[in-house]
């Protein structure tokens, strides 16, 4: 499996971070090895000093598909979730600055956290989903995907123009503002409409 993931999907993210508004969506994309296994911590790495949360909606792929047609998207997930993709923030400064890819800074192991799957079923609209981030507690991250730039089934049909989505395909769609660093023994969970979808320690 592969997890593709979308940058700047959120007006506000994209102020808070004074990036360019695109055109048209950004993809990069994490390996399977980027995936923190279930009960394990995340372990701050040692290339970096400043690793962000970055919540969002994931989708899981359930079937092959290329070049799928936006009104057809929907046919290609029936699970949603939520997860964290982890940023080395200094680090992805510093290639961005060089022109140089971000893999580094996005794709190091541990780097995608994946929440427990609900089907999407359970939910009146995606298109008008609330989800958040809590660290220690206290709610750090908020977003609603009315607010996303593009909503789940254009991303699908996009991203399958460059790349063949497979069975178990992990689509990270965007985060909201509040992105922020994280320190040892900081505890954060992720919920989708009130449900709690992970919990992870930080050390």
């Amino acid at each position: 499996m592969k997890i593709i993931c979308i940058g700047r999907n959120y007006a506000q993210h994209i102020a808070e971070l004074q990036n360019e508004k695109p055109s048209e969506p950004v993809i990069f994309m994490k390996p399977d090895s980027a995936i923190l296994l279930k009960q394990h911590p995340f372990v701050i790495p040692e290339f970096s000093t400043d690793i962000h949360h970055e919540i969002e909606l994931i989708v899981k792929i359930k079937k092959v598909g290329k070049y799928i047609d936006t009104k057809f998207a929907h046919k290609y997930y029936d699970e949603i979730s939520v997860g964290i993709d982890f940023t080395a923030r200094d680090l992805q400064n510093e290639l961005k600055a060089k022109g140089l890819p971000w893999e580094k800074a996005k794709a190091f192991d541990g780097s995608a956290v994946i929440g427990e799957f609900l089907p999407k079923s359970k939910f009146n609209s995606l298109e008008n989903i609330t989800f958040e981030l809590t660290n220690n507690s206290k709610t750090v991250q908020k977003g609603n995907t009315s607010h996303m730039l593009w909503k789940i089934d254009e991303l699908i049909s996009y991203v399958s123009h460059y790349f063949t989505l497979k069975i178990g395909d992990i689509l990270f769609t965007g985060t909201p503002e509040g992105v922020a660093a994280v320190k040892a023994d900081d505890v954060l969970e992720g919920f989708l409409e009130g449900n709690k979808l992970f919990s992870i320690q930080i050390k």
